[in-house]
């Protein structure tokens, strides 16, 4: 038996959860349960990341203590998580006592060692509110294309990326005044004195995925910087310890402290456990010297990447803890294709799904496409339903519901003494151990197809045997209950394998098929001469208009005035960034020009040539463009982060023509591309029907 500890991404404490985060809460739950199910003991914990100055300003705004947003947002995540099964042994804070001695403890433990400077940090400072700016607090003119409205980080027209302090005509999106430079004392944590350390760590014994060990060698060829780790007063977090006593009020940037969560969890779960038969022993998984073979591993969305798989081994190995057996990265999440979508609907809350669909649905559904790539996976609402009607309705629930009922009526729900189809059988158990491999390497989908071909091989064979024909001639009681057996056999052992993936449906269906154990182990044991009870529905088929007002209802929910912003990544809403990722503000800001100036846009119908990455450019595509001219026109377009070339090349897209030219660092941009969306959040490209005539001006 292993003993294994497991953690999602610690959601962040400033937002609703959205079926993009389930991805990941999902994908964990279904291989904890796989891998309780094969008989290993298996501990789920996870938190609510609830530092940072956005929980700060969001109480603020909000008129109550931090203490009580993120109270309030923990019960409410809480609440969403138990809908969608998601069966943690514990669910605790970052702001709890066990976060803060182990934050601090990894500190002194770093800095005793050598691993922690300081240095002064010339940072923007908003003299009306009294703090210090993050990136996406700061808004200005891009110094190097002269693009208004840009964040503090890079501009989204031309892709360059800067200091807030580049920024030209900067002002506070929080205050709106003019923000004046302040220089402070930070704490770094020398990264780079770990970078052999982490280029072996990250190459050795299967501990990321080839593509994120890939991706990380391309940080390692760029070069590691030390990492700022301090952030100034006001601010909602743990102060770090052992500071002058003349300097002010430093504390612990809210991602030092966020993966601690994981440690702080695990703490707190087993002070709850001590004293019982199933108590836990912390040192046995986290200390360094760890004979015991403990195993600890990490869920994550991609996104998170640099922070789990570079400064947390970088910082537990500091300190002298043990670091993660594996870190596991998931995509984003695709609803129609597209990025999700407040006005199509498409972003959806998870307490919006549950009001409508069974979430067991999502569940199977997201095990069919995940793998153990890191890919951005697709709900398709169309097929998501037609998915979860054919395999789960037609196809496995369908084998007990044509099977019980002759077994109920003329057997007293007794079956078979004997198996008639034991080679049948024998090949279904035996693709068991297939599925649970597959289960234990994160290739939910392929165990998902092993377990469907199963399913088909159930009725190929109760379709040939025809039981309703059967019992309509005499003689045949013998054969119609022993086709019947072998039937609700085979459903067992679906059941067995689902169970991770549909923990509600398998239980329901413990109950029909008169047992208590549905374990991995419990399949090679068949069921002969046992007694099943009256088969009652187990599950119902989506219908159409449900997916419909589901859709409704996110448009809706989404538009209200307090609902929080949140981005795809395995944290609702953005914290302070470091290095740059997705983030928002709490309020949108939106620029409105009058009717007069959107008359003069000229737009036309576009055919993509060729489209490209552009050198250098993080979030830049280029395009080349026939919008019905002498020659092709040269666009650039800042939309890198939501689209792969390939998927725009031939499509017809409206093309902006009527732009002055702009010199950029990359070339001459002729026109833009239109998109609808938030640059935040997500950008889809619109394209038009390949009828649409090249050059043809919209009106």
């Amino acid at each position: 038996m292993r003993e294994i500890l497991v953690t999602s991404a610690l959601p962040y404490a400033n937002g609703y959860i959205h079926l993009g985060h389930l991805v990941e809460y999902i994908q964990t739950d279904i291989w904890v349960r796989a891998m309780k199910a094969q008989g290993h003991q298996v501990t789920y914990v996870c938190a609510d990341d609830a530092h940072g100055t956005a929980i700060m300003l969001k109480a603020e705004a909000n008129g109550v203590t931090p203490e009580e947003q993120i109270a309030s947002v923990k019960a409410s995540h809480e609440a969403d998580f138990s809908k969608f099964l998601i069966n943690f042994d514990n669910y605790h804070s970052t702001h709890s006592e066990e976060n803060k001695q182990f934050s601090e403890l990894i500190y002194r433990r770093l800095n005793d060692a050598g691993h922690i400077s300081t240095k002064d940090v010339e940072q923007l400072f908003d003299p009306e509110k009294q703090l210090f700016l993050a990136d996406r607090f700061v808004k200005g003119t891009c110094p190097e294309c002269d693009s208004p409205d840009q964040y503090g980080d890079n501009c989204e027209v031309c892709g360059t990326t800067y200091d807030a302090t580049d920024l030209k005509d900067p002002h506070s999106t929080l205050s709106n005044a003019t923000p004046v430079l302040k220089t402070s004392k930070h704490y770094f944590f020398d990264l780079p004195e770990f970078e052999q350390f982490l280029k072996d760590w990250t190459r050795s014994d299967n501990r990321l995925q080839t593509s994120v060990a890939n991706k990380l060698q391309e940080w390692f060829e760029a070069g590691l910087a030390s990492w700022d780790i301090s952030r100034d007063a006001p601010y909602f977090g743990f102060q770090i310890p052992d500071t002058p006593s003349d300097e002010p009020d430093k504390y612990f940037y809210v991602w030092l402290d966020a993966p601690v969560g994981y440690m702080a969890s695990f703490k707190n779960l087993c002070d709850k456990r001590a004293g019982t038969d199933q108590a836990l022993d912390f040192d046995r998984y986290w200390a360094q010297e760890n004979e015991h073979k403990t195993e600890v591993y990490h869920f994550i969305g991609k996104d998170i990447v640099y922070f789990h798989a570079l400064f947390w081994p970088a910082m537990l190995a500091g300190s002298e803890l043990r670091t993660p057996t594996g870190v596991f990265a998931h995509g984003f999440l695709m609803v129609n294709g597209e990025k999700m979508s407040k006005s199509r609907g498409t972003f959806i809350k998870a307490e919006t799904y549950a009001e409508h669909l069974h979430p067991e649905y999502l569940r199977y559904y997201f095990a069919s496409k995940l793998s153990d790539k890191v890919e951005d996976i697709n709900l398709d609402l169309e097929d998501f339903m037609q998915k979860v009607n054919s395999d789960l309705v037609g196809k496995v629930v369908n084998i007990a519901s044509r099977s019980a009922g002759f077994l109920v009526k003329k057997y007293d729900g007794m079956l078979s003494e004997i198996c008639v189809e034991s080679e049948l059988l024998e090949d279904i158990t035996k693709t068991g151990d297939e599925i649970a491999a597959a289960y234990e390497n994160r290739e939910f989908s392929r165990a998902m197809r092993l377990i469907m071909q199963c399913a088909d091989k159930a009725n190929e064979y109760i379709d040939a045997k025809k039981p309703w024909s059967l019992a309509k001639l005499e003689g045949t009681e013998q054969e119609v209950q022993d086709v019947c057996s072998v039937a609700i056999n085979i459903f067992r052992q679906l059941m067995v394998y689902l169970a991770p993936v549909l923990p509600e449906l398998t239980n329901n269906a413990k109950a029909f098929l008169n047992l208590d154990d549905l374990s991995f182990a419990s399949r090679n044991e068949w069921l002969l001469g046992h007694k099943i009870n009256k088969f009652k529905p187990l599950m119902q088929r989506i219908e159409e208009k449900d997916i419909e007002a589901m859709v409704e209802d996110s448009k809706a929910s989404l538009t209200q005035a307090d609902a929080p912003a949140a981005t795809e990544s395995s944290k609702p809403a953005a914290k302070d960034k470091t290095p740059a990722t997705d983030a928002n503000t709490d309020a949108e800001q939106i620029d409105y020009i009058g009717i007069e100036d959107f008359a003069k846009v000229e737009m036309k119908v576009a055919h993509v040539l060729e489209c490209n990455h552009v050198e250098g450019a993080d979030k830049l595509l280029q395009f080349t463009l026939d919008v019905g001219e002498d020659k092709p026109r040269n666009v650039f377009s800042g939309i890198r982060k939501f689209y792969e070339p390939e998927q725009l090349i031939n499509k017809k897209v409206i093309c902006v023509t009527n732009l002055a030219p702009r010199k950029m660092k990359f070339g001459v941009s002729e026109g833009m591309v239109l998109s609808t969306g938030e640059p935040k959040t997500g950008l889809t490209v619109v394209t038009l029907p390949d009828a649409c005539v090249v050059g043809d001006v919209l009106a």
